[in-house]
């Protein structure tokens, strides 16, 4: 691990965040912006639909930031990062890897497999790997492959969250674990990213609140309904991937479905999978992600307005707690 590394992203951040990859949600534009703004900004490498395609993002995000770096040189520009499926059903998994050893994302985020194969291939141009895990037995595993980073996903994150608190978690994984640490679900606002700190992580990962920025590839009506949205308007299913994810209920609802009877019966049945195929509804791209933090998100801005709120949410808290603290004689 390689902690050093991470000390240095730190610094050039001006507040500990990682704007989290998003399947297709995150744009090129919006790690742009995530990074001149001051936070990491990051997106899956699958987003891209081609290998070609990929690569014309990673000309557009190398050269944007260079270029913003060359006209304020002595502005804070955060690093970026790519999130790489590691699993071998990931037929573009050789190609991808060959694209990021040409760019060198300072970053990049393992999913879904065993980032050994990986972990040196991104030591050797100086990045850093980050590996995202939902349980303690899969923290474990990952703590002993080389990796720089953890990211915890814990309950009430959005997608595919896992389900133990994040107090809990980040407990448990410090009793073995003394490299970067990330705290993912449910980090929303400023004062969030502060409470993530205080439980030993040294970044907040935040995915929901950059899905209603200007720069995201949500629909308006996903940015709009997660501006409408409630904790009542969240549902933890399998039933569209497999894998326990939350979902925004009114998106299944307008994919034809009856939310009632996946309530009670916990999967889609027959009629539903009809009701889906007849709409065209798919999973990710029709019925939508959204995790806990959804009912802080208020409007749809651009990113470098929303890390600014972060910036000032954050700052107002951590001037509040100081306040609270007795004064020394």
């Amino acid at each position: 691990m390689n902690n050093e590394a991470t000390r240095k992203i730190l610094e050039q951040t001006e507040i500990p965040v990682i704007a989290a990859p998003m399947f297709l949600v995150s744009s090129p534009e919006m790690v742009i912006e995530s990074c001149i703004a001051g936070i990491v900004g990051s997106f899956p490498l699958l987003n891209a639909r081609t290998s070609d395609k990929l690569e014309e993002w990673l000309i557009q995000i190398t050269e944007a930031l260079a270029f913003a770096k060359e006209q304020e040189p002595n502005k804070k520009i955060a690093p970026w990062a790519v999130n790489f499926i590691v699993h071998k059903t990931n037929k573009r998994f050789e190609e991808d890897l060959e694209l990021i050893k040409k760019y060198q994302p300072p970053v990049v985020i393992t999913s879904l497999g065993n980032p050994s194969p990986i972990v040196d291939t991104i030591h050797q141009y100086g990045g850093v790997v980050y590996a995202d895990v939902s349980t303690i037995k899969h923290a474990e595993k990952a703590a002993q492959t080389g990796v720089d980073g953890l990211i915890l996903v814990c309950n009430g994150a959005g997608g595919h969250a896992g389900t133990i608190n994040p107090i809990a978690f980040m407990g448990e994984v410090k009793k073995f674990w003394t490299g970067t640490t990330i705290l993912a679900g449910c980090i929303t606002r400023g004062r969030d990213v502060l409470a993530a700190l205080a439980l030993g992580a040294d970044f907040a990962y935040m995915g929901t609140r950059f899905i209603a920025t200007e720069e995201s590839f949500a629909s308006n009506d996903y940015k709009h309904m997660l501006v409408d949205a409630t904790l009542d308007d969240l549902i933890y299913t399998d039933a569209f991937s497999g894998i326990p994810a939350n979902y925004l209920i009114p998106s299944i609802s307008n994919a034809g479905m009856d939310i009632e009877n996946l309530k009670r019966k916990g999967k889609v049945d027959f009629a539903d999978m009809s009701s889906m195929s007849e709409s065209g509804a798919k999973a990710w791209k029709d019925i939508w992600g959204a995790g806990q933090g959804v009912s802080m998100i208020e409007s749809i801005l651009p990113t470098r307005e929303v890390v600014k709120e972060l910036q000032q949410e954050y700052n107002e808290a951590l001037d509040a707690i100081l306040a609270k603290q007795p004064k020394k004689v």
